[in-house]
């Protein structure tokens, strides 16, 4: 996310739902293309694995993160991990993504936290709330490469009318002040929407402070 004096990037105002605030297109393609090749490092160091829900039903995304902690899902519950599944400490959150972090949440401490959620065909995230961080008041951050996915936001209690947005690829969402507890979720990936993942889908980064 570099600028210069002979060609500024021109950066688009945000779009308010639900009180989520929605930046469409604010990477261009040649910054969404370096923030790939960067988050192919962080995982190359911490592999995507397929989580599974407290019950063991496994879910339709891979994940992996980088930062302090990283989010892990398993039998014995949702909860933020300062290692990876294979034992090994979380890579560095790339600087290309905390540059994002840093112009749409200048107010907000840094994340501790880039979950990194990888959508296939058919991959989906039920609607849920992000609450397993202890400071309500820091937003969350979400970064869309890839594939346009279906976004859906509902209400800070479960049932109730929705909204939804389609999320494409270079889009940013904030997620923050009194709309920080609404239920979301994606309902699904439109396939080959995006030349930008040699071989389709869809990434989906969420900044969080942790602790």
């Amino acid at each position: 996310m570099t600028e210069s004096a002979d060609c500024p990037i021109s950066r688009p105002a945000p779009q308010e739902i639900r009180g989520f605030l929605h930046y469409p297109g604010w990477l261009s393609g040649a910054e969404q293309a370096a923030m790939v090749a960067d988050l192919r490092a962080v995982v190359a160091a911490a592999p995507l694995f397929s989580p599974v829900t407290p019950s063991g039903r496994p879910m339709s995304v891979r994940m992996t993160s980088a930062g302090r902690f990283g989010w892990v899902s398993d039998r014995r519950g949702y909860r933020y991990a300062e290692t990876h599944p294979a034992g090994a400490p979380w890579p560095a959150i790339p600087q290309s993504v905390l540059a994002v972090w840093a112009a749409v949440a200048p107010e907000a401490r840094a994340p501790e936290c880039c979950l990194l959620n990888f959508y296939g065909e058919g991959a989906k995230m039920g609607l849920h709330q992000d609450r397993d961080e202890a400071d309500f008041t820091q937003p969350v951050v979400s970064i869309s490469l890839g594939d346009d996915a279906l976004f859906r936001i509902g209400n800070e209690t479960r049932g109730g009318s929705t909204a939804s947005l389609w999320l494409r690829s270079g889009d940013v969402l904030v997620m923050g002040g009194p709309a920080r507890l609404r239920y979301h979720g994606v309902d699904r990936i439109a396939p080959a929407t995006s030349p930008l993942l040699a071989q389709g889908g869809r990434i989906n980064l969420t900044l969080r402070v942790v602790r």
